[in-house]
């Protein structure tokens, strides 16, 4: 079986930990084929964000054409937008891919506290979100697409079934922002329906790309043709095996270790 065609419309992460650099680990690990259509660049390491350069819109799309006539496209990822302008490109362009997954992170700040979407182009997700199969928003992101708040889980559970509802888009909202040992994920459809993850927290300061990864090994498992539950089975058991490994590089939020701490082509090349 071919590997699925995974285009990823996301900003660059310089430091490597997050964006574009993520989920071409991520795909790559999971057996996909990654494509690219780089909506941002920016200048960053474990510390903060320094600068941040949006692509124009006509660009983005001309990334995403040029991959999508020739080798086609399984599933979407969709992560920093860098505008708003370019939020309504994609969203026009995705909305026209007919049966073709597609999830969306919607990338507001970086683990590092610095902003990555500013106003105008947070409004234009409403779109983005709607064209989406699921949306992955923490909590933080939950409380601005939802307008509500999201302090608890019972709160969390509320604001996703009502971003759900209005979108009609399902909801990965993800817990990881909650205070406790245990940590907890749920998906919420727009028919009501909740599944619900628990998991033990992961204690490590090394948790940049996390929202990336995720949603990258989702888009992934769905370009298999596999359902959103397995797809968010197999991304959390990654994302959370990644954390394990991560290898401990910079002083602040580090990178996590996709690689899972094996050397694949040494091991079958020996």
């Amino acid at each position: 079986m071919k590997p699925p065609r995974i285009l990823i419309i996301a900003g660059s992460d310089s430091g490597g930990g997050a964006g574009i650099q993520a989920d071409i680990k991520t795909v790559t690990m999971l057996g996909g084929h990654p494509m690219t259509a780089i909506a941002a660049l920016t200048a960053q390491n474990t510390l903060g964000v320094e600068g941040v350069l949006p692509v124009s819109a006509d660009f983005v799309l001309k990334q995403i054409d040029m991959v999508a006539s020739d080798i086609g496209v399984d599933a979407v990822k969709i992560g920093m937008i860098g505008s708003p302008d370019t939020a309504q490109a994609v969203a026009e362009r995705l909305e026209a891919m007919e049966g073709v997954p597609i999830v969306f992170d919607p990338v507001m700040v970086a683990s590092s506290g610095a902003v990555l979407a500013d106003e105008a182009t947070i409004a234009a997700f409403e779109r983005l979100t709607a064209a989406a199969t699921v949306v992955t928003p923490n909590l933080p992101e939950l409380e601005v697409l939802s307008g509500m708040s999201a302090t608890s889980l019972d709160e969390m559970e509320v604001a996703a079934r009502a971003l759900a509802e209005r979108t009609g888009t399902t909801v990965l909202a993800k817990g990881g922002h909650l205070r406790g040992p245990a940590l907890t994920d749920m998906l919420v459809e727009p028919s009501g329906k909740v599944s619900r993850w628990h998991g033990e927290r992961i204690d490590t300061p090394h948790t940049h790309g996390t929202g990336c990864t995720l949603a990258s090994a989702i888009a992934t498992v769905l370009g298999r043709g596999r359902a959103l539950k397995d797809a968010v089975w197999t991304g959390r058991d990654y994302t959370r095996a990644a954390l394990l490994a991560a290898p401990g590089y910079g002083a602040g939020h580090g990178p996590m270790g996709h690689a899972l701490g094996v050397v694949p082509f040494e091991e079958i090349h020996r």
